[in-house]
């Protein structure tokens, strides 16, 4: 059948990577999981700002839009013919299921019609993979600590596919509250690196934040962090508005910024490394868009020369969602020589563990 053929030629290697799970759309061909050929992303990021968050009607529209732009200039880059492809890869979840649609329904389409095999990843093993652009010579099992605007999770990657969740969020997920707050601050949209920005001028000191746990399980709580951060900033805009000053007199943004932003990356510290001790694990990837926030890289890189801990950072370009990432695990799969049937379908929730 069409698109599910056996694979027999394990010397061909480039794999067409395509992404699509919220307001970029990617495509990448990359070569042996580690050399990126080609790399193009297009983001809506610009049409969502207004509404201070990503729209998803907004974004599978665009996707639609862009789609066939974005392929054709990741294949004419690549500088490769159609027939040089060893496979597809997709991100087929968890996402905006309208947004991931477009892609999966892409990449099957493509998988009939050139007759290649096709792959779908999950968007976190993705996330992983980027370190191996970054670090040919990574490779498992190592710790992973994964952290986006949806998700916060703390990996063991056994193998290229096999993972084991060691701690996850509860709630809320670190770049959602980045969001949140950087919307409250009337900063602007994504909140993420303009927290990261001006924070370099703020007090992380300036209040109290809590740092939840949970005696079971390293599972992360970003909830009561957001929550105690907009409770502050409320009481000091209540105070000043008696005073009949402005708010920013008493506590400046930057030190709001400044502050929440230490909170979150204390927290990640903190677990992340009793995962490394529960784990004895040496190897430490970080991983997803957080991942590019420069106040995370430098505690990180500190706290893992303390330990003597071996730390992977992945370029900032492959923080963020990105098409290479996804044909860097795409091969992985294609080695494991079970590619997906073409009634693979998106799904805006999986298991990474079980996926």
């Amino acid at each position: 059948m069409k698109g599910v053929r056996i694979i027999n030629n394990i010397h061909n290697r480039y794999i067409l990577g395509i992404e699509s799970s919220c307001d970029e759309t990617a495509a990448a061909i990359v070569l042996n999981g580690r050399d990126v050929i080609s790399n193009v992303i297009y983001s809506s990021a610009d049409l969502h700002k207004i509404y201070g968050g990503v729209v998803p009607e907004i974004a599978s529209r665009k996707h639609v839009e862009v789609m066939p732009y974005v392929l054709d200039q990741a294949i004419k880059q690549a500088g490769i013919s159609i027939e040089q492809l060893a496979a597809i890869a997709v991100t087929k979840g968890p996402g905006l299921v309208g947004s991931l649609l477009v892609g999966v329904s892409t990449a099957k389409a493509l998988a009939l019609v050139w007759d290649k095999p096709l792959f779908g990843i999950h968007h976190l093993a993705g996330h992983i993979a980027a370190n191996y652009i970054t670090y040919p010579e990574l490779a498992p099992p190592f710790l992973s600590l994964i952290v986006s605007g949806a998700h916060s999770h703390i990996v063991l990657v056994k193998d290229y596919l096999d993972f084991e969740i060691i701690a996850m969020t509860r709630d809320d997920a670190p770049g959602e509250a980045f969001d949140k707050i950087a919307r409250e601050l009337k900063l602007g949209y994504p909140g993420g690196p303009i927290i990261d920005q001006i924070a370099t001028e703020g007090n992380p000191h300036a209040f109290q934040l809590p740092r939840p746990k949970f005696a079971e399980s390293l599972d992360f709580s970003f909830s009561g962090l957001k929550t105690a951060t907009l409770n502050k900033l409320n009481q000091v805009k209540q105070n000043a508005k008696q005073k009949n000053i402005s708010w920013t007199e008493v506590i400046s943004k930057s030190d709001f910024a400044a502050t929440f932003q230490t909170a979150i990356v204390d927290y990640l510290l903190e677990q992340t490394l009793a995962a490394v001790k529960l784990t004895g694990q040496k190897k430490l990837a970080l991983a997803g868009g957080v991942a590019a926030n420069s106040q995370l890289r430098s505690s990180f890189t500190n706290k893992a020369n303390q330990h003597e801990l071996e730390l992977f950072l992945p370029e900032l370009k492959y923080c963020t969602d990105n098409a290479a990432m996804v044909a860097a695990q795409g091969y992985y799969a294609y080695l494991n020589q079970r590619p997906e049937m073409l009634s693979l379908n998106a799904q805006a929730m999986i298991d990474l563990a079980n996926n």
